[in-house]
């Protein structure tokens, strides 16, 4: 479906972030005298009528009343499709679409790669982005990375590597390759079930021509096999991690070591990203090498550096308990303190609790909204190693000084959203970053967004 098909229909936009005010431009760009309705909150009216005088404009969530006069409603990724309204909408015949829905309406022509998972979408689909054009492929890097796809509207590129969050995946129209590289509970807010987020994070695989599953994950594996065009990664027939190296099957291509993103987690990210290109037929052996030079993406293990004999690390990306063991993980040997907690989602903390059991971190400060029931979890379980609970990040921090060691490193991975203090995990990334002493401004967005 295309925006000039809703031509005479009465649209309504719900939302006015990003994707919301990204909607908005590309309808005025193919439809620019159609009448178009927002909701937003309060606070966003003066802004949104600032953005563009024309719009209708009610600073409320609606419900289904005030939904029922529409034939459209394109709603932003964080509106979750499950609200009363939406579902009673949808009943009545209005159509629910998105910016992601719309853009793939307008390019069904376009070599995509869509990349989702509840952990390493962000730095897998980077990679994709990054590897392919160090092969000379102009590349475009979109999606929930940061980047609506409607503000590259007209915009032509060879390859898209295109992130898509839970939200987002069944609003994919049909793509060359899908990759998914882990499942795990998360968002079970937007979702409502851990059943109804694995199944909306599997609808990617209805759009794939191609699909690429992580194959070391049972449960993936699992629920992936009728596709019948399935690639896999992590295994040693193909592009896997083993002794040190990233290898296709039994050859050794680059050295972990090597990598500028820490932990065997990224090693993996990497191989999908490998296993991708190879399976869009380009030279991934040619592309290996530019690994080297991949910048980090910020709030992913990012090092900021040292600060009175203390190193500081910022994962505060990190919002689901198996992050943050990836993330001890990939600090094994070293005096660890870690910030966890945030916004409590009903997330379980058990294999978090039963891993650190067995290799307890220097310390653990617990915090925000649902700090007090890992803490409980924790000290229920006899886990070695001292364990604070701090009223919110700033005491965490302080705490943490406390605790650390010379050469020791403190390290922010929540496990958790942002939400019960911060606007948004970068907003918390950079928060912690003031409080270590260095300058959160200097933490900038991610390199290689657009089309390059």
């Amino acid at each position: 479906m295309r925006i000039v098909d809703l031509a005479f229909k009465r649209v309504a936009v719900w939302g006015f972030g990003r994707e919301g005010r990204a909607a908005i431009t590309a309808w005025r760009k193919r439809l620019p005298e159609q009448p178009l309705t927002l909701f937003c909150s309060e606070a966003e009216i003066a802004a949104a009528q600032a953005f563009d005088a024309a719009l209708t404009i009610h600073g409320h969530e609606p419900d289904a009343i005030a939904l029922a006069p529409f034939d459209v409603v394109v709603k932003s990724p964080g509106i979750s499709a499950y609200k009363p309204a939406l579902l009673a909408a949808k009943e009545a015949g209005i159509q629910i679409t998105s910016g992601t829905a719309l853009w793939f309406g307008e390019n069904p022509q376009a070599k995509v790669i869509a990349v989702t998972g509840t952990k390493g979408k962000s730095t897998t689909t980077a990679l994709i982005a990054h590897l392919a054009r160090a092969l000379g492929v102009r590349t475009a890097l979109a999606g929930n990375i940061g980047l609506p796809l409607l503000e590259l509207l007209d915009q032509s590129a060879d390859l898209w590597a295109i992130e898509l969050s839970s939200f987002q995946t069944g609003e994919a129209g049909p793509l060359s390759l899908g990759v998914i590289t882990s499942l795990y509970e998360e968002h079970l807010d937007w979702h409502g079930s851990r059943e109804r987020y694995v199944a909306d994070k599997l609808m990617l695989t209805h759009s794939s021509r191609q699909l690429l599953v992580n194959a070391l994950q049972p449960t993936l594996l699992e629920k992936t096999s009728s596709h019948p065009h399935r690639l896999l990664f992590g295994e040693s027939d193909g592009w896997h991690v083993a002794d040190g190296f990233i290898r296709r099957g039994t050859r050794s291509v680059f050295e972990v070591a090597k990598l500028s993103v820490p932990g065997q987690h990224n090693a993996l990210n990497a191989c999908a990203a490998l296993a991708a290109l190879e399976a869009m037929g380009h030279d991934a052996m040619a592309a290996a090498p530019a690994l080297t030079n991949f910048i980090p993406l910020p709030h992913r293990l990012q090092p900021l550096g040292e600060r009175d004999g203390v190193f500081w690390i910022n994962d505060s990306i990190s919002t689901t308990p198996q992050a943050t063991l990836a993330a001890l993980e990939s600090l094994r040997g070293r005096a660890v303190t870690v910030l966890a907690g945030g916004h409590d989602r009903g997330l379980d903390w058990s294999e978090f609790v039963a891993a650190v059991s067995a290799t307890p971190p220097h310390a653990i400060v617990c915090s925000g909204t649902n700090g007090p029931r890992i803490a409980t979890a924790l000290r229920e379980t006899g886990v070695s190693t001292q364990i604070v609970e701090a009223s919110g990040l700033d005491a965490a921090v302080a705490a943490a000084r406390e605790l650390t060691p010379r050469d020791g490193c403190i390290l922010l991975s929540p496990g958790a959203p942002s939400f019960d203090q911060f606007h948004d995990y970068a907003e918390r990334g950079r928060h912690f970053a003031d409080l270590a002493g260095f300058d959160g401004r200097e933490i900038t967005g991610i390199e290689g967004l657009g089309i390059a």
